[in-house]
């Protein structure tokens, strides 16, 4: 198989996209990348970041890939767990403190730095509508991260995902009070809590 079907069927199997991050993995030449894209076979969309022609754009991973760094939360995590129907026009990040990456200067994130033992605390793996994997916090977290930063939160949007976690019946109240312990606010979830369930 020659590096171009290489190429070519990674970014099948991945949804329609590749990295060049990918390519040197493969041990591939990332010209090979550039010559794809002359030819118009592949589309570069980001920094090192290339999609198959006729797929369609993912700007939340698009946007995951340009740094190891950062986490979806808040208001576009709510609405990767389905639990906000707003499609993100900016898109809400949680950044360490120390960052100091490209996303400082992207007008389309409102960035949120955190100390780095509580930036990984409730962060996994989702998949976006384009079946493209990405970090962002689990439900729990991100309803934390809503009331402890509800002054910057849209009310309707704060106000609807809380009932609704309160309905869910996947939720997890025990890590969600086990984080709010660690973000300081137990006090203000445990109240909200005692309300909505």
């Amino acid at each position: 198989m020659s590096n171009y079907d290489k190429i070519l069927n990674y970014t099948k199997k991945n949804n329609g996209y590749i990295t060049t991050k990918v390519v040197e993995s493969l041990k591939i030449n990332s010209t090979f990348l550039t010559n794809l894209v002359n030819e118009q076979k592949l589309e570069r969309v980001g920094a090192g970041i290339y999609k198959l022609p006729g797929y369609p754009i993912d700007n939340f991973y698009i946007l995951s890939k340009s740094s190891k760094n950062m986490c979806y939360s808040h208001a576009t995590a709510l609405y990767l767990h389905n639990m906000c129907d707003r499609i993100p026009l900016v898109y809400d990040v949680t950044v360490p403190y120390h960052y100091s990456g490209n996303l400082l200067n992207n007008e389309y994130i409102s960035l949120r730095y955190v100390k780095d033992d509580i930036f990984s605390l409730g962060m996994i793996d989702i998949t976006t509508i384009n079946d493209l994997t990405v970090k962002c916090y689990d439900l729990e977290r991100t309803i934390c991260d809503i009331i402890k930063d509800k002054n910057r939160m849209d009310k309707e949007v704060y106000s609807k995902a809380l009932k609704e976690y309160a309905r869910r019946k996947d939720k997890d109240i025990l890590k969600l009070l086990k984080y709010a312990k660690k973000l300081a606010i137990e006090k203000e979830v445990v109240e909200l809590m005692e309300v909505l369930l």
